[in-house]
């Protein structure tokens, strides 16, 4: 089911780089990930401050991140948080959160994840994958023009979004500005609903590796999965569709198309989802944290600033466990992502932690 529409466009990272004409193709993920999908290419051991040695005591195994510092019990519980991917600045505190999860139990708890490079790849042999709205603007239903005034676009107001010296009230007239006239270019495409299902089926989309048992886990267990994304909702829920995990405990708001009665694009539904308004205020009249008011334990996906706020609509949260995706310039930001997410991924192109932290949470006690 989903709730609500809009776009998305690159976030926190660099400008998505076009498909190349002459890529492999049919990259859609299947429940079977392809074998030769490259490993996270090994994280620098950047000295972050979380992972400086401390005494250990008797009780406190080893966690290895970057630096392989001793860290609190967390690693004994779940044994993926010792991938030399993971950062974590304040690991007991990590080790408590993820304890209580498992004591509140499976029917308080509720995952809400962003979609486009957080349960999608950010990048396959050398190769950026791409997002909900890439695989729209460069398909071949968009013209070569239509192409370059997004293109045009992107080259403008990118830099924008990313501009540290601007604040977040600056910035959000001009991405709604962007959002729209990119809406409005691709309406003038008379783009197809019949054509959604080969677009998708024709582009490198993948999700990332360990994301069958993680759709798979949270269905079992009847677990609500929210994903809450500025993208395309009718191309990434095509995605996940065609990966046979739409399961119906899956439930999306993002941005949809909506199509004449011959099934052509017409304009975006309402209320446009861009980078930085996750929040309740375009959730609004949708209802849907209201329905799962029990689900007060939230595992929280994301890989930009501006997701930490997806779950600001849920109320009497007693739990949250905050995961963070850091793809690109992991260097310069860093800090700013360890100071914000309690579990910083770094150049993981895996749900292995976020499935290790599942099992544990949901195994019965």
């Amino acid at each position: 089911m989903h709730l609500s529409p809009s776009w998305l466009v690159a976030r926190d990272t660099q400008p998505p780089s076009p498909v190349g004409r002459g890529a492999e193709r049919g990259r859609i993920p299947r429940p079977q990930h392809p074998a030769n999908a490259p490993r996270a290419p090994p994280v620098p051991p950047g000295p972050a401050a979380a992972f400086r040695s401390r005494p250990r005591g008797r009780s406190s195994p080893r966690l290895r991140g970057p630096g392989r510092a001793e860290q609190s019990g967390a690693g004994e519980m779940v044994p993926e948080l010792e991938k030399a991917t993971v950062r974590i600045r304040q690991p007991e505190r990590v080790r408590e959160i993820i304890q209580s999860l498992r004591e509140q139990g499976v029917a308080k708890l509720q995952v809400i994840s962003d979609f486009d490079m957080t349960l999608s790849r950010f990048g396959c042999n050398g190769r950026r994958c791409p997002t909900s709205h890439n695989i729209l603007d460069t398909s071949r239903v968009i013209s070569e023009d239509g192409k370059k005034k997004l293109k045009d676009l992107l080259h403008y107001y990118y830099p924008i979004e990313i501009d540290p010296n601007q604040t977040l009230e600056e910035k959000c007239p001009l991405m709604v500005e962007w959002w729209t006239k990119a809406h409005e270019l691709l309406v003038q495409q008379k783009i197809h609903r019949s054509d959604i299902a080969q677009i998708v089926r024709e582009s490198e989309a993948m999700l990332r590796d360990g994301f069958k048992e993680f759709f798979d886990q949270l269905h079992k267990n009847n677990v609500p999965l929210f994903i809450f994304s500025a993208g395309v909702g009718d191309i990434l829920e095509e995605i996940i569709r065609q990966a046979n995990v739409f399961y119906s405990n899956v439930n999306v708001v993002s941005n949809y198309m909506d199509f004449s009665d011959d099934g052509v694009l017409t304009h975006f539904k309402g209320p446009l989802i861009h980078t930085y308004n996750k929040n309740n205020t375009v959730l609004q009249g949708t209802g849907y944290f209201q329905q799962v008011s029990t689900r007060t334990s939230i595992i929280l996906l994301g890989d930009s600033m501006g997701d930490l706020t997806m779950a600001d609509g849920v109320p009497n949260v007693e739990n949250i466990l905050k995961i963070g995706f850091l793809n690109d310039k992991v260097e310069e930001r860093r800090g700013k992502y360890l100071d914000s997410y309690d579990i910083v991924l770094e150049s993981d192109e895996t749900l292995d932690v976020v499935n290790g932290i599942l099992r544990y949470i949901l195994t019965e006690t």
